[in-house]
């Protein structure tokens, strides 16, 4: 690790994206700074060489644009440094090192464009689509971090920094910050950068044009997923964290004989282990000619994959309920699902049901089942009031959205559009979130917001506790912020929603929690539903909720609800982190 007094500057940042990679969170110079005290940041030379465009001696060098610290492997075997190498050049002469210890030598051979260069080549291999260039000597990159510094022929032409390395996550350049050859300050250049699942997807936020939408709520309208399913006629393609609803399991078995293509895509290791029906269910997809696959294991991009969307033919529907009783069997969960009818959503979920299913980390069910114990649960069977009716509706537009890729800045983005409300309902939510200070942001400007949380027995403690910190903040800056537990009466089991509804033009559907895990680890998808009409229908949504089923809903969706008693349902009290 280096040990050098002179201040860093940032030099000029030349635009580099790294397909294969996503951002999960950057280190700023002054994080870089933080991590490196003895090497402070000039931030006025920062600040210039962020308004330049670059400098001509820069373009002529190979550049670090890439860092993979901490392999999930003992002894870290595997790292490996990305390069970008804009003209055919022969590496002989370039060096990389750490400034003090480790020196490792580019063999003779001519290399151009992106490069991954390690000196445990066999093992780097199976981590990246880039070629892999063997060095010869020694490279130890350190997990706490460091400045690893690239050299030709003794001379420094790049430098770059990263922070605390996550275990299995590539650092990218935000700009591939190139330094001047020269021993003057700029060749000890801080760098940003962000962290990313090795292999990560990079999708952006795609805006679609709908025919219309159809909007619906769990658990009163359960036949919505099953009947979509069962119209298909060439492909449904299917995600989601949890697989045990037996009706689903049937209609995607009636697809599959009729024709259609069949891929089911599922979470390998969900909290609480894999329930014993989700082996059933699958073990039967599969035997009836069903892809299936499960993602988990060392290779797994994502923390977890907790989606729960469906691709059918041109139609895309998005939930914020898992594929169960509990969830799609309408037997618990109160939860939001819109139908997206028009090709171009459909299409760019295709893409990343496609990217996902051929992944790391993404092993057939017949193969991956022998990693996993069955775990013996009690299904959901309450049975609750059919009131609340899907409704079809003309949309403005439908925004696709994905966590890790970019879920965050458009979530901050909608709720720093507000103008007059923000209706937020969720499971539970993590206070030191970037969701949380914009929405905190939102009040401060006179925007009126309601929060509505979980009741449920796991998360009503925490709850709670987050209600009482944001109702004293709301005091004491004299807020219009509200937060409530949800009381069901009989109309629902839990809270399981995970919805915005900005200023009642902007509904958010979808799997993403509000917390950073959700955010920057886990693969989420979400849309936002632009649309007076379909806004009122989840502000309605909320509103009755909120009120606890007093509150009459808009026109086309019901009466008031409230009224029938819930089943009880035997649970067993053991920690739960999400679903």
């Amino acid at each position: 690790m280096s040990h050098g007094r002179s201040h860093v500057v940032l030099s000029a940042l030349i635009a580099l994206a790294l397909v294969t990679t996503g951002a999960c969170g950057a280190i700023s110079a002054d994080a870089a700074a933080s991590a490196a005290p003895n090497e402070p940041v000039d931030q006025s030379v920062v600040d210039e060489a962020n308004r330049s465009d670059g400098d001509a001696a820069s373009d002529e060098h190979p550049r670090i644009v890439g860092l993979y610290p901490n392999p999930v492997a003992d002894g870290d075997t595997g790292e490996y440094v990305v390069l970008d190498v804009p003209a055919p050049t022969n590496l002989t002469g370039l060096t990389l090192g750490d400034g003090d210890r480790d020196l490792a030598r580019l063999p003779n051979e001519t290399a151009e464009e992106t490069i991954a260069v390690s000196v445990d080549p066999a093992v780097a291999t199976n981590r990246t689509e880039k070629p892999v260039v063997a060095l010869a000597g020694r490279l130890r990159l350190a997990n706490g971090g460091e400045r690893v510094v690239l050299r030709q022929n003794g001379t420094r032409i790049d430098a770059a920094r990263y922070g605390d390395a996550p275990e299995g996550e590539l650092w990218r350049r935000d700009g591939a910050a190139a330094t001047p050859s020269g021993g003057d300050a700029a060749a000890t250049a801080a760098s940003s950068g962000t962290w990313s699942p090795l292999g990560a997807t990079d999708f952006e936020p795609i805006t679609g044009d709908p025919d219309a939408v159809t909007a619906f709520a769990l658990p009163d309208a359960p036949t919505v997923p099953v009947e979509r399913i069962e119209r298909a006629d060439e492909r449904v393609l299917l995600a989601g964290y949890t697989f045990t609803d037996e009706r689903v399991a049937e209609a995607l078995i009636a697809a599959n004989e009729r024709g259609v293509r069949v891929d089911v895509l599922v979470d390998g290791a969900p909290v609480g282990g894999v329930p014993a029906a989700q082996h059933r269910a699958l073990d039967r997809l599969v035997g009836a000619g069903i892809d299936v696959s499960a993602v988990g294991g060392e290779r797994a991009r994502y923390r977890y994959h907790h989606p729960k969307y469906a691709v059918l033919d041109d139609e895309a529907l998005v939930m914020t309920e898992n594929w169960k009783p509990s969830g799609t069997g309408g037997h618990s969960s109160r939860g939001w699902g819109v139908v997206v009818h028009g090709e171009e959503t459909a299409a760019s979920l295709r893409a990343v049901f496609d990217a996902d299913a051929a992944g790391r980390g993404a092993v057939p069910w017949s193969k991956f089942r022998t990693r996993v114990e069955a775990v013996e649960t009690t299904p959901a069977n309450g049975t609750f009031p059919r009131r609340i009716e899907p409704r079809r509706f003309d949309a403005d537009s439908v925004r696709l959205i994905a966590a890790p890729d970019n879920a965050e800045g458009e979530l901050r983005r909608l709720l720093a559009d507000a103008d007059e409300s923000i209706l937020i309902e969720q499971v539970s939510i993590e206070r030191e979130t970037p969701l949380v200070d914009a929405t905190l942001d939102a009040a401060r400007r006179g925007v009126s917001v309601k929060v509505l949380l979980s009741s449920a027995w796991y998360v009503e403690a925490e709850n709670r506790k987050l209600a009482g910190w944001l109702e004293r903040r709301a005091a004491a800056e004299d807020l219009d912020l509200r937060v409530r537990l949800a009381e069901p009466r009989g109309r629902y089991e839990k809270l399981h929603s995970k919805g915005i509804v900005v200023d009642e033009e902007s509904a958010v559907i979808g799997s993403i929690n509000w917390n950073n895990n959700s955010l920057r680890k886990n693969r989420e998808i979400a849309v936002i539903v632009e649309g007076d009409n379909v806004g009122e229908y989840y502000a309605g949504l909320f509103h009755a909720d909120w009120t606890g089923g007093v509150e009459r809903l808009p026109v086309g969706l019901a009466a008031a609800l409230g009224g029938v008693g819930i089943v009880s349902v035997g649970v067993t009290r053991r920690r739960v982190t999400f679903e």
